[in-house]
């Protein structure tokens, strides 16, 4: 990949920070950013590859500076893993009828919001074959109990993959690793680091109709890949 220009939102911890690294890996140039820097940048010591930048995605003048970054340092970017996402609570423990206002709206501005910016942004800077990845998962699909403004917020995600897939020429689509350990999860699930090798996976291997517009599983990269 040493060729190839990656843009990571939300690379300080958990799947983004395990991209970072994965990309970085194999060779190719990683711009990752996140609302605070330390960590990014400790990775980005690591590895010469890897370019922090501090950027929020609920500000799209911040996401329309770290695209063009990526643009000045590749040339034009090849992959987006639009990762930056929160959740306001524990999940299971967040009844949607008890979600305060201001949750609700920070949950949506950044986890939906910020990936129309995301993707909005890199458009003008993407490569011909470029590949736009979007971290989601089941809930998005199959409501459950308790989970609030970040299910909604998911749903809205693969609402905008589906959208932007039939609109622009380059791949556009949703990975769904399962559930993962991250802040997010509450630190439930598998290791980041052991989904990671899904989403190069995604950007590269992966059939371009399979993704393109479409949820690409863990089931599917598994049989894909034994």
């Amino acid at each position: 990949m040493d060729d190839t220009t990656v843009v990571i939102t939300g690379g300080s911890s958990g799947i983004g920070a395990a991209c970072v690294r994965a990309f970085a890996s194999e060779g190719a140039t990683v711009v990752a950013c996140a609302r605070e820097t330390d960590a990014i940048e400790t990775m980005a010591a690591e590895f010469e590859t890897v370019e922090a930048v501090r950027a929020d995605v609920r500000d799209e003048y911040d996401v329309e500076r770290l695209m063009e970054t990526a643009a000045r340092l590749g040339g034009t970017i090849d992959v987006v893993v639009a990762n930056a996402g929160i959740n306001h609570g524990p999940p299971g423990q967040m009844n949607l009828a008890e979600e305060p206002y201001s949750r609700f709206d920070d949950t949506l501005r950044t986890n939906v919001r910020g990936v129309f910016t995301t993707i909005k942004e890199a458009v003008p800077h993407l490569s011909e074959g470029a590949r736009l990845l979007v971290p989601s998962g089941s809930i998005a699909r199959e409501a459950k109990p308790g989970m609030g403004a970040y299910a909604i917020s998911k749903a809205g995600a693969e609402a905008l993959v589906r959208g932007f897939a039939t609109d622009i020429d380059q791949s556009v689509g949703i990975v769904d690793p399962g559930l993962v350990a991250t802040e997010v999860t509450g630190g439930q699930g598998r290791e980041a680091e052991d989904v990671a090798p899904m989403f190069l996976w995604a950007a590269t291997d992966c059939p371009a109709a399979d993704l393109d517009g479409q949820v690409v599983d863990l089931r599917t990269w598994k049989k894909a890949t034994r």
